[in-house]
């Protein structure tokens, strides 16, 4: 008995099919995709979710300072002529960050071996660089994923069959986060 499906593709292939279909689950929610692979995300998804819930809480908050540039009423930086140069002024603000402990950082680190780098574009400058911004999908997780299922023994997603498709007759499933 095999330990997972084949899905028909070469061992790199798959392995990037389910990295590119586990990462689209957590950022969106929910995916359409044949039932075969949504059992075969079922697997890492909730593997990823478990270890999210486990770690969730395992930080500590950190004051720091930090130079930051200061800024006009336009939000362009303000530069000021030294010595023939012009130089951007910057000023000392304190932050406070979550400093991750070594098996959260850990289990971050085995989050992104799967999740692939996902960049949000808003709908309205589509095919623009201007104003992207890149999701961080293991902050997504450990934030707002994992205090939902922090009571919850396993059992994060759900798959419901929708019907044959079209074109080959294979049977589609919506596989979402519960």
């Amino acid at each position: 008995m095999a330990k997972y499906r084949k899905l028909g593709r070469t061992s790199a292939q798959r392995k990037a099919l389910l990295r590119n279909q586990v990462t689209a689950l957590i950022n969106h929610g929910k995916i359409v995709t044949t039932e075969a692979k949504a059992k075969e995300i079922r697997k890492t998804a909730e593997k990823l979710i478990a270890l999210a819930v486990k770690e969730k809480d395992n930080f500590e908050e950190v004051t720091v300072t930090a130079k930051v540039p200061r800024k006009d009423k336009d939000g362009k930086r303000i530069k000021e002529v030294v010595d023939g140069k012009k130089v951007t002024q910057y000023d000392q603000v304190e932050k406070k960050i979550k400093k991750d402990k070594p098996s959260r950082l850990h289990a971050r680190r085995e989050m992104l071996r799967v999740l692939y780098p996902v960049t949000e574009v808003p709908t309205e400058l589509a095919g623009k660089k201007k104003n992207t911004k890149k999701v961080d999908l293991p902050a997504k997780l450990f934030d707002e994923i994992a205090p939902k299922y922090a009571n919850r023994n396993g059992g994060y997603t759900r798959i419901v069959k929708i019907g044959p498709r079209k074109g080959d007759g294979a049977m589609e499933v919506l596989i979402e986060l519960v």
